[in-house]
């Protein structure tokens, strides 16, 4: 007899949705990495992934697409075809302008053709390079699932558009996103807004990709700062602020700038939108160093004796795997809630995540 199919509920499939498998663990030289995450309902708020480039997209393809763009893209229309792309078109319309130069169709032609071969040299850079999200969404349960969720199909759609136009992450990538979460001068959906309502979708992020070489790369949306374990001095060593830029969480800060700006309700106004300067950096120097990323119920970031229990816990796990140093954080971090449970401060109890890094 054939088992019955039965359909997850709502908040197991979030949970799903929200929990990476260890299959996708991304496989770098002298880099060892795991992350995991406790929800403080059946389903939290709490999001990571690894982002792994060479089993998500087909970097091989994506090269040769390019290269073929690039010589595509240098050819005359033939005849009265249709147009075969995005520059035929453009040069269709060129032609329809008054002093029209057949040199300056040439010339578009040229310099899009060498974008594409931009793209394909930047391309085989994904091979070595992993990345990894975080994302915390206010308050825990089925609704900051929906919000973590939300983040998280924003990421994956606007990363296909942004590997097809750059090969590669860039700032208006985050700015995207950034946006998204943003909350609409006018109604978001059919229940409209209601003006004495303050609430709104409120989420932290933080993405960033690591290199072999133990580089780390990340932009950080209202989220706790990394912390950096140096196996030369067992403890954790301080970061020149100067290289940790941090933005305002998701949604709430529109760049001036931004043609937009006017649409959306902005705590706050940035002068300018991202630049590669607003990409913090972190290198983990030598083997045994490892960074550790977290969410606040973990850690929030400002206690210091939170931060040095932590750091202890490292301390006696900092010689064994990624995985063990990331389950004893959260083991620390679980004992934790139950000192607050008996000292009647369980509205403290949030989703947990923790993600480790090491250099080998």
């Amino acid at each position: 007899m054939a088992t019955p199919h039965i359909d997850p509920s709502i908040d197991e499939y979030l949970r799903r949705r929200l929990m990476p498998v260890e299959g996708a663990i991304p496989q770098l030289d002298g880099i060892d990495m795991y992350g995991n995450s406790i929800p403080a309902e059946t389903v939290g708020g709490d999001l990571f992934e690894y982002i792994n480039f060479q089993q998500r997209y087909n970097i091989d393809a994506r090269i040769a697409r390019a290269l073929k763009l690039s010589h595509t893209y240098l050819e005359p229309l033939p005849g009265e075809q249709s147009p075969r792309n995005g520059v035929d078109a453009h040069v269709l319309w060129l032609k329809t302008q008054p002093g029209y130069n057949a040199a300056v169709a040439a010339e578009y032609r040229r310099a899009k053709s060498s974008e594409q071969v931009r793209i394909a040299e930047d391309l085989p850079e994904l091979y070595t390079t992993a990345g990894v999200l975080l994302v915390d969404a206010q308050g825990h349960g089925i609704i900051s699932a929906k919000i973590a969720s939300t983040v998280h199909d924003t990421f994956h759609a606007f990363m296909l558009a942004e590997l097809d136009r750059n090969g590669k992450t860039t700032p208006n990538f985050f700015e995207d996103i950034n946006l998204r979460l943003a909350q609409s001068v006018t109604a978001r959906n059919a229940l409209g807004r209601d003006p004495n309502d303050n609430s709104r979708e409120i989420a932290t992020m933080l993405y960033g990709e690591i290199r072999p070489s133990g580089h780390f790369r990340f932009v950080n949306f209202g989220h706790p700062p990394p912390l950096v374990f140096s196996a030369e001095y067992d403890k954790f060593v301080e970061i020149d602020k100067a290289r940790m830029v941090q933005f305002l969480a998701l949604g709430l800060e529109i760049p001036e700038d931004h043609p937009d700006r006017n649409r959306y309700l902005s705590m706050a106004l940035r002068k300018a939108r991202m630049t590669s300067k607003d990409v913090a950096e972190i290198t983990l120097m030598s083997p045994g160093d490892l960074l550790f990323l977290y969410t606040d119920g973990v850690y929030d970031g400002s206690d210091e004796q939170d931060r040095l229990r932590i750091e202890q816990v490292i301390r006696e796990h900092k010689d064994e795997p990624a995985k063990e140093i990331c389950n004893a954080i959260l083991q620390h971090a679980v004992q934790q809630d139950g000192y607050l449970e008996q000292t009647g401060e369980d509205d403290r109890i949030d989703d947990k995540t923790v993600f480790i890094i090491k250099r080998r």
